[in-house]
């Protein structure tokens, strides 16, 4: 083999796939720092397709980051969206990910209101306050909910990564997020994932840790 990129340390390849990012991306319509949150998406996927699709509300970046400054409770709606996270960067600003999907509580709500368990932790985030970061990568039922506890004034997000993936009610979540006024980042489109949706966390993480310097 005489490419010897197979062996560069870790924040070589990291550093070359985002130069090959934006050299590959080309003109778009993003900020530095919006950028840096769809280009960490793309990195985790390896999809420009977020280039054209992503969503931001105006307060989003700014939210986010004071959020994430202020030590706030993020709560996921999958192990595998916490799994995600920089728990290093979570631990230097004092950030807590909360996934309920699995708690005996959750279940025990699930079952005596005959919804999912998805469905169920969100109502427990919020009956129990414990988030202020909701990043949902999974299903458009959690997203759903959380959006009629928003409605109802019973929860008041710093930020909602809003990135269900599938086929059933995916688009349709994102796009009733995209309408809200509340700090979001989204996408049109069935596409989403948890590792995509803790990919913008990761990205709001190392802005926070900079700003900090």
């Amino acid at each position: 083999m005489t490419d010897q990129t197979w062996n560069l340390p870790p924040e070589e390849i990291e550093r070359r796939s985002l130069a090959i990012i934006d050299a590959e991306a080309g003109a778009h319509p993003w900020g530095p720092r919006r950028w840096a949150v769809v280009r960490r998406m793309i990195h985790t996927t390896a999809d420009f397709d977020w280039r054209d699709i992503c969503m931001f509300h105006d307060q989003a970046i700014d939210s986010g980051l004071a959020a994430l400054q202020s030590g706030r409770v993020i709560v996921t709606d999958t192990r595998m969206a916490q799994m995600g996270l920089s728990p290093w960067r979570l631990d230097k600003l004092g950030v807590v990910a909360r996934c309920l999907v699995d708690d005996p509580a959750t279940a025990a709500i699930a079952k005596a209101r005959g919804v999912t368990r998805s469905l169920a932790a969100v109502d427990l985030a919020v009956e129990q306050n414990l988030g202020q970061i909701f990043v949902i990568g999974n299903a458009p039922t959690a997203l759903l909910r959380l959006l009629e506890h928003c409605d109802a004034g019973r929860v008041k997000p710093s930020l909602v990564v809003g990135l269900p993936v599938g086929f059933v009610n995916a688009a349709e979540a994102k796009d009733a997020l995209g309408q809200r006024d509340l700090p979001f980042i989204t996408a049109r489109g069935r596409k989403g994932g948890s590792a995509v949706a803790a990919s913008v966390i990761n990205a709001l993480a190392i802005m926070a840790l900079e700003n900090d310097k």
